[in-house]
C-alpha cells in the first residue's frame, strides 16, 4: 500500500494558495472602490460631506457647506 497523505496535503496547500492569490488580486483591483465606500459611510457618521477624488480611493470627508441663506 502506498501512502497518499502527503499528496493530499500538497493539493490542499495549492488550493489555498490559488484562493489567496485571487483574493489579493481582487482586493488590489477593487481596493479604491472599497476604500471610497467605507469613507462615504464614515463621513455620514461624523456629519461631514463626502468629496470624491480624481482616482478611486482618493475620496475624503469635508465639512458640510452652509446651505442656509441668512
Amino acid at each position: 500500500m502506498l501512502n497518499h497523505k502527503g499528496q493530499a496535503l500538497i493539493e490542499y496547500v495549492l488550493i489555498v494558495a490559488i484562493i489567496s492569490v485571487i483574493t489579493i488580486s481582487l482586493v488590489n483591483y477593487f481596493g479604491g472602490y472599497l476604500k471610497d465606500s467605507i469613507t462615504k459611510t464614515s463621513c455620514s457618521l461624523v456629519d461631514k460631506e463626502y468629496e470624491s477624488g480624481e482616482k478611486p480611493g482618493e475620496g475624503k470627508c469635508v465639512d458640510k457647506k452652509n446651505e442656509s441663506n441668512t
